[in-house]
């Protein structure tokens, strides 16, 4: 997971739980990515709140992907830590050899164990696939209408799953230098503009069609509602054992501004951060 003085407060829900809902929680260790600058007063902050967590941070230098980030839709998009995912295979030990990348706008209400023991048949990544949406929607006319970057869909059938829960094999990336081909597409956004939405895009197009797919229930995503207005979503129907706030509104914001979605209540119970005066006025 990234840290980050604005999204601790999900992240520390996000932690709570994996634990309470993890067989073993003693088994579970955690990969944090900061900003410079930070580090000491989010460990301190995270050591103070879960003495006992197995974890990490470690310092993720902006200047990376500064320069590679284009504009998108979103202001929360474009900040160079919402990109740290590409560089997680760089950075972790060498010695690990697989990571679960979790957001911290979610909540997870099963044990995370039966989504690590995924079965990955060679794929490099593992994550819900959702073949229904418009795969179009994600990339400009500038790009459909490019016969040279087309080509990489060719022999494929791509569909779009969300990048804020993910299985990595990072041996398989460190070896299959992913990081380098998110970084080419980056760059070709810069001189094309073939997509709006942040880190996202270059996932689809080097992975879409080519992850191995888990049940739906690991990511019931959109739960913030869209990009622009952030809009209440219901739950999809069917099992759920993990709830992810993607898209504009977020539980903790809504719920501090007395408008909650009716889906912000079954975060609420994970949030440590809650102000007193919520707990006065009840």
């Amino acid at each position: 997971m990234t840290l980050d003085t604005n999204y601790l407060r999900g992240t520390m829900a996000a932690v709570l739980s994996l634990l309470q809902h993890s067989t073993c929680p003693e088994n579970l260790s955690f990969h944090f990515l900061s900003l410079p600058h930070f580090e000491n007063d989010l460990f301190s902050s995270i050591k103070s709140t879960f003495p006992y967590l197995n974890f990490k941070i470690y310092t993720f230098d902006p200047n990376l992907v500064r320069s590679k980030i284009s504009k998108s839709i979103r202001q929360a998009l474009d900040q160079p830590l919402n990109y740290a995912r590409i560089y997680l295979a760089d950075i972790i030990p060498t010695s690990v050899n697989r990571i679960i990348y979790l957001d911290s706008d979610l909540v997870v209400v099963d044990d995370i164990e039966k989504l690590w023991h995924v079965e990955m048949e060679g794929k490099v990544v593992a994550a819900p696939e959702y073949c229904h949406a418009n795969f179009t929607y994600y990339f400009t006319k500038a790009f459909w209408s490019d016969p040279e970057l087309v080509k990489v869909l060719e022999g494929k059938r791509p569909c779009y799953f969300n990048t804020g829960v993910m299985v990595v094999d990072v041996g398989k990336w460190r070896r299959g230098m992913y990081t380098q081909k998110v970084e080419e597409w980056m760059t070709v956004q810069k001189q094309k503009r073939i997509y709006h939405l942040g880190s996202l895009p270059p996932f689809l197009l080097i992975f879409a069609g080519d992850i191995k797919a888990v049940d739906h229930r690991w990511n019931q995503h959109g739960l913030g509602g869209d990009n622009f207005e952030g809009k209440c979503r219901t739950l999809h129907p069917g099992p759920i054992s993990l709830l992810h706030w993607s898209g504009k509104g977020k539980p903790w914001l809504r719920l501090d501004s007395r408008k909650p979605c009716i889906v912000d209540h079954l975060w609420a119970p994970y949030d440590l951060y809650r102000s007193s005066r919520h707990s006065l006025e009840e």
